[in-house]
């Protein structure tokens, strides 16, 4: 049996050694560097595609930006779709004191942002992406990107009074999650990407109250199909955390598709080598078409 380590350094190094792909387009959703969107046209066909929207993973820590998922954003789009990959703030560049990475995250800047940029898309979708057909939405977020996809698409049941709360669901065909950090207890308790929950809420002081409008298992339901793709060798984001979120879905009253990835680890959801970026975007387009 391989060592598990070791082929998660494997499938990592796999991942990103793939060029960035440049963008057709990239618009600004606000005045910040870090508020832009990249978007890929559809390689194929010749009429309007489904629109893809994707948010990129990294614990929500500096170091990881779009560039690092633009390879399987320009997958998906030789794939047929038409694809808008979100910048979004994250945390500061250097470790707060003690600490051995970035912090996580910056409250509430990160999730202004992905509200924003989701409220944004369909105009800028419209100027620079035309072949995009708004109507076939999926959202679709890796990692730490998958909590804050599975949170976008709950802002209709967020707390009376949050400022990104929405009056009615948003306009998608569904969302697909990948390895996401979708509930935020569990992950604590496994110390998910060490530590970057708590930080990315600003720490243990204010985590239950940040928590009841950010952690997606506490946003259920949602009314919005959900699927999750999870490898059961991830060592990053380990498969008990879409576990707890499916479970927490179905005592919801809600049913969350969950497809398990046998020896597969975090970085092949989205790298275009592996074949699990090929079941990706079949769960995609079960969502799309």
């Amino acid at each position: 049996m391989p060592d598990p380590a070791a082929r998660d350094a494997a499938e990592e190094a796999s991942a990103f050694s793939h060029p960035a792909v440049p963008p057709d387009a990239t618009a600004a959703y606000g005045e910040h560097p870090d508020q832009i969107v990249d978007f890929h046209a559809p390689r194929t066909g010749d009429g309007r595609a489904p629109l893809v929207v994707v948010l990129h993973g990294g614990a929500w820590r500096a170091p990881y930006d779009r560039l690092h998922i633009s390879p399987f954003a320009g997958f998906l789009a030789r794939r047929g779709f038409a694809v808008a990959s979100v910048e979004y703030r994250r945390g500061p560049g250097l470790p707060h004191q003690g600490a051995a990475a970035p912090v996580a995250g910056r409250w509430p800047e990160t999730f202004d942002d992905v509200a924003a940029a989701l409220d944004a898309l369909p105009d800028l979708a419209a100027a620079h992406l035309p072949r995009a057909d708004p109507h076939r939405t999926v959202l679709i977020g890796h990692s730490a990107g998958g909590q804050l996809a599975l949170w976008a698409a709950a802002r209709h049941v967020l707390p009376a009074g949050s400022p990104w709360r929405l009056p009615a669901p948003p306009p998608l065909r569904g969302v697909v999650a990948l390895a996401p950090i979708g509930h935020f207890d569990r992950a604590r308790e496994l110390d998910v990407c060490g530590g970057a929950v708590t930080q990315l809420l600003g720490g243990e002081a204010v985590y239950e109250e940040r928590a009841a409008a950010t952690d997606p298992a506490r946003l259920l339901p949602t009314g919005i199909a959900t699927a999750l793709v999870q490898g059961r060798a991830d060592l990053t984001v380990p498969a008990g955390v879409a576990d707890a979120f499916v479970e927490a879905a179905a005592k919801a009253g809600e049913t969350v598709g969950l497809t398990l990835l046998e020896d597969v680890g975090h970085f092949p959801l989205i790298d275009p080598a592996a074949d699990a970026c090929a079941v990706v975007a079949e769960e995609i387009a079960q969502l799309a078409f």
